[in-house]
């Protein structure tokens, strides 16, 4: 039996899922964040003082006969150091999930100021060489689903 929490199931209702998807690669990412930087049809359920959510989804190849790739060493990758790196570079982490019906998928949440504050962070992210290092250590392949959204004007979570 798999209990989830009240809370956490409220935060994915109340956020507006008005998402663009976006795909890893050359990300394109349209604005996210306040009702004020983002065009009419958005803006009048959005809260004007909403950040930019992320919403990250990896599936891992499967591990290899040398133990390179699999789902745990991404989270040993997540668990040693990029969730920090993250955090230093000023994004907040918001959760990092297990999904339970694909044991090989990591779904975590981001939160940045506004759409800008994304990419600056992404862009130190990639060149990081805390993660160069990192990435270099635990190799995964994997496919991912990215989807940008803002809180509406009744959540709770902005």
């Amino acid at each position: 039996m798999v209990i989830v929490s009240k809370q956490i199931v409220k935060m994915f209702l109340f956020i507006t899922f008005s998402c663009f998807q976006v795909s890893s690669g050359n990300e394109v990412i349209l604005g996210c964040g306040p009702s004020g930087i983002l065009g009419k049809e958005f803006s009048s359920n959005v809260d004007s003082d909403s950040r930019c959510f992320e919403v990250r989804m990896y599936t891992a190849a499967p591990e290899n006969s040398d133990g390179v790739g699999g789902i745990g060493n991404l989270h040993q990758r997540f668990r040693e150091q990029e969730v920090a790196i993250f955090e230093r570079l000023g994004a907040e982490v918001v959760a990092i999930w297990q999904r339970l019906d694909n044991p090989n998928t990591l779904v975590w949440m981001l939160a940045y100021i506004d759409g800008e504050h994304r990419d600056k962070v992404w862009d130190e992210f990639r060149s990081d060489p805390e993660w160069l290092a990192l990435k270099k250590k635990y190799p995964v392949s994997l496919s991912a689903e990215v989807y940008m959204m803002s809180a509406t004007d009744y959540s709770k979570l902005k």
